[in-house]
């Protein structure tokens, strides 16, 4: 495959393994856990599985300098804190309304690159980040949510649980020197295990809630598409695409979000809400086919009697 098409849809198969992860907590609540204990269970098993494929295959532990682990760190940290802030959203939006704010984190992230790369916003970065906006509004179906009941501290929780989404993508998109992407996903499932249990329900480890009433079955799926899939794919090509377009591309968690909670959760789906789904596609595929279009093609070699 092209390499130019390979790094953009590892982005996007990252970004859907997370638009999954809504319905698999809500499924859990289902079943009597609260959305802070399947939060947890997320976090712990995730860097099980970590930890597991770290023991499997890697031979010994990785050489980093200082600025990698500032950078692998901080991955952590924004990873964690954003299931965390997020989760909290939870409590005072409904849940399309968090979406769309968690979504804030596209042009959020866009911007921040432009300001950490002393660049102004291109034409085509504008354009998509327009299309995102106005497909996220309609295919989370906010038009038919009264607005006049929200608490304030929604509107704050879900703005920085975008903010810190956003950061996390920045800090995904650079490339760290001496660590395998296996090592890399390890260290940064750590640093967010450390940071959701200092905020959600570490207990769960050692009151039996985890292992002894079946959290496990819930927390493997959470911890493989919110830890392993994501963290492993995001730190082999976010620092290939860079964070702009990552965080354009990463608005595949939507799409994915709203179908799957049509096909589990039994949940409607209006034409409205269907054409703001192909708006967020159309957003998010845009700069990556102008950017391919405008890869010089390469002289054909001559061809020898």
């Amino acid at each position: 495959m092209n390499r130019n098409l390979l790094y953009p849809l590892l982005i996007i198969i990252a970004s859907s393994s997370y638009g999954i992860l809504s319905t698999i907590v809500k499924v859990a609540m289902a079943a009597g856990f609260t959305s802070s204990e399947a939060v947890m269970s997320q976090y712990i098993i995730g860097f099980m599985l970590a930890l597991l494929l770290f023991a499997l295959t890697q031979r010994s532990m990785p050489r980093i300098n200082a600025k990698g682990w500032r950078i692998l760190i901080l991955s952590g940290i924004f990873t964690g804190l954003t299931g965390t802030i997020y989760g909290e959203s939870l409590n005072y939006l409904p849940a399309s309304l968090a979406v769309v704010m968690l979504f804030q984190f596209t042009w959020i992230g866009t911007l921040i690159d432009c300001f950490v790369k002393r660049r102004m916003l291109s034409r085509i970065e504008a354009i998509s980040l327009i299309i995102l906006f106005g497909g996220t509004i309609l295919s989370a179906g906010v038009l038919d949510v009264d607005l006049s009941n929200i608490a304030w501290q929604g509107w704050v929780y879900g703005f920085f649980a975008a903010v810190t989404f956003a950061i996390f993508i920045q800090f995904n998109s650079r490339p760290v020197e001496g660590v395998t992407t296996i090592s890399r996903m390890t260290i940064v499932a750590f640093m967010a295990l450390v940071i959701t249990s200092i905020f959600l329900a570490p207990e769960i480890l050692w009151n039996g809630t985890l292992f002894a009433e079946g959290l496990w079955k819930y927390g493997i799926l959470l911890g493989a598409f919110g830890i392993i899939v994501p963290i492993l794919l995001f730190a082999i090509a976010a620092p290939k695409v860079g964070g702009a377009l990552a965080s354009i591309l990463s608005a595949m968690e939507l799409p994915v979000a709203i179908c799957v909670s049509v096909i589990v959760l039994h949940e409607t789906l209006t034409m409205l809400q269907v054409f703001g789904i192909l708006l967020v596609l159309c957003g998010m595929i845009l700069p990556t086919y102008l950017s391919n279009r405008r890869q010089p093609v390469p002289p054909a070699s001559p061809q020898t009697e």
